[in-house]
């Protein structure tokens, strides 16, 4: 609709003074028709899955409206480094290929000039466009305003399991019947993708979306049945603490915790929150019971004793705190490794725990490599003999059943796990790097890959165990955090088990308020020197501890790390970390699987508010 010379004038004065243009649209503007709307359906192939420390090698797009192909863009990409060889065998794009190609910065601007005007459309578009805005940001180049169309998440809104399994782009590609298979190239998966797209908009017309700003909601909308629910959160306060979902009968779906209730709660249902299993726990929520808490360290701790009480169905972490496993060194006259799920005092030496029976295998592995220990089942007596097995003639055992070695002898071997757990673990972890030294220099790669993820494994627990026990050897320990806003967040612990917790606000005595705490603290059962909490929170303890800013207010007993420790270790560790993540060059933490139950949307009920 053209505008009046009265607008015109008053929107040229406005332009003149600097001021933004500002135009009421009627009732024709608002929506833009979809056979309008111009896409433009970009895929990239990069040298890796981060923008931070990867680059582009290829960009192609397609440009199409009303389903039809206006022109397509493609360009190999110079990344200003090497192509992985993993990556040039996935893609087929080698350094060769790209060494006369263009830099990204001189790319860029053709590509923003191919696509002015039209909405950006990528299969799982935080990674396309996470990689395209990280090149602008380098460059010096402002990025687009312009509005983006992800088909994955569509798909996902639109689709079933029954329908795909996924909602990979090889997975949705034959389903559309594209007339492009996706290949990790650039322009054969944007034209896949935009067979995908304009399957996808079949789906809409039904649902009586015809617009970009619906299509854009579409993602957005909430359950009807979900939004009947908002009045389960009219009760719950603002501030730090534990919610709780209750069913039908009362039980507990779903604990969590949050540094403001009233705001996480009503997240649940709002269109914020996606996850399938939240959307089923959310249709059998009946009520929610809200506990609040000094601050973060107590709803964080509240959170795990109560899931692992109620052990809640749709909880997925910390449900089982007694499935945890444990390697424990048997005190006999000739000990060996054992997996255990219990930790007994005066039992033996115990390393872990491991959250799962593969990693215990690959910590109990790792000690025998090191150290001959037996790995028989039985026990042995030091009067009755019996014979050696494979192990000791391949000198991975002392063979102590046959009387080769003597109790001594045996035990200064056992000793040097002990040592290792208790303080130095230099003399187990020593032969195992030097190993796999050797192992790389004779490049038996694969060997190598696998012991050092066993030492690592090995590594952490030394490590976790000697956190877990310099914290157990404190019989009180006070501990202060700011709260930002003047005042001081305060948490007693003893043992390592949190038994009281209280903020005092700005004005506020401090010394009185933690007189108060100690009068009121839980005095934790069990022996002097032994954890009187579980693993995991003990670790918030540590973590809340080893935050910048906490402070030690009082301290009953030793707070000590060993020495040396596994500090030196560190490193090595980091390295680790650093090559497992660069496995899966292309790993995302989204899932792009579709929904068990999806909030499907119906004809003529898919806009409703």
């Amino acid at each position: 609709m053209p505008l009046s010379p009265a607008r015109l004038a008053g929107t040229a004065a406005r332009a003149a003074a600097g001021l933004p243009r500002y135009e009421q649209a009627t009732i024709d503007e608002l929506g833009t028709p979809l056979a309008e709307v111009t896409f433009v359906v970009v895929d990239l192939e990069t040298t890796g899955g981060s923008p931070k420390d990867c680059a582009i090698t290829e960009i192609g797009a397609v440009k199409v409206r009303g389903g039809e192909v206006l022109g397509e863009f493609q360009t190999l990409v110079d990344p200003g480094c090497e192509i992985p060889p993993y990556i040039s065998v996935l893609t087929g794009i080698t350094s060769t290929m790209v060494a006369a190609a263009p830099r990204i910065g001189a790319v860029l601007p053709h590509f923003f000039e191919f696509a002015r005007g039209a909405v950006l459309v990528a299969h799982n578009a935080p990674f396309d466009l996470g990689f395209l805005r990280a090149a602008c940001a380098e460059n010096g180049i402002p990025w687009p305003a312009t509005a983006s169309v992800d088909t994955a998440v569509l798909a996902r809104r639109l689709l079933t399991r029954d329908e795909v399994p996924n909602c990979k782009l090889a997975t949705l590609a034959p389903y559309f019947r594209t007339s492009t298979e996706p290949c990790h190239r650039a322009l054969a998966d944007a034209r896949a993708t935009v067979d995908v797209l304009h399957g996808l908009f079949e789906r809409l017309g039904p649902l009586g979306i015809t617009t970009l700003e619906e299509l854009t909601g579409l993602t957005r909308q909430v359950d009807p049945e979900r939004l009947r629910k908002r009045h389960l959160a009219d009760d719950v306060p603002h501030g730090p603490g534990v919610y709780l979902f209750r069913g039908p009968r009362d039980e507990p779906l779903y604990v969590g915790t949050s540094t403001d209730l009233r705001s996480r709660v009503r997240s649940y249902f709002t269109a914020g929150e996606q996850r399938s299993r939240m959307t089923e726990m959310v249709a059998l929520a009946q009520r929610v019971d809200a506990i609040p808490c000094a601050h973060d360290l107590e709803a964080a701790v509240r959170e795990l004793r109560l899931i692992a009480e109620h052990k809640p169905r749709y909880n997925r972490r910390s449900r089982f705190p007694e499935r945890a496993l444990w390697v424990r060194l048997t005190e006999e006259p000739f000990p060996r490794l054992s997996v255990v799920r219990r930790v007994r005092p005066g039992a033996g030496v115990f390393l872990g725990p491991f959250p799962d029976r593969r990693a215990a295998d690959a910590a109990v592995a790792a000690v025998h490599e090191s150290l001959p220990l037996r790995q028989c089942t039985g026990r042995l007596s030091v009067r009755v003999l019996g014979t050696a097995c494979a192990l000791a003639g391949m000198g991975r055992c002392g063979a102590p059943c046959t009387g080769a070695q003597s109790v001594e002898e045996y035990g200064a071997v056992a000793a040097v796990l002990r040592t290792a757990v208790a303080a130095d673990p230099h003399g187990l972890l020593a032969p195992l790097l030097g190993r796999v030294e050797r192992l790389a220099g004779e490049e038996r790669y694969e060997d190598a890959a696998v012991l050092r993820d066993r030492v690592a494994t090995l590594v952490r627990a030394v490590r976790r165990r000697q956190r877990l026990e310099s914290l157990a050897a404190v019989t009180e320990l006070v501990l202060a955090r700011p709260d930002g806003e003047g005042g001081w967040q305060l948490s007693v612990v003893r043992r390592g088990r949190l038994v009281a917790a209280g903020c005092a606000a700005r004005g506020v005595s401090v010394r009185a308020t933690l007189e108060g705490l100690l009068a009121t603290a839980e005095t934790p059962v069990g022996p002097d020197g032994e954890l009187a909490a579980s693993v995991d929170e003990t670790e918030l303890v540590l973590r809340w501890m080893e935050k910048p800013g906490t402070r030690l207010v009082q301290v009953d007993g030793t707070l000590a790390c060993p020495v040396p420790g596994t500090g030196g270790y560190t490193g090595f560790l980091d390295r680790v970390e650093a090559g497992r993540a660069g496995r899966d060059p292309f790993a995302d933490g989204r899932s792009l699987g579709t929904r068990a139950r999806p909030e499907r949307v119906s004809p003529g009920a898919a806009m409703s508010r």
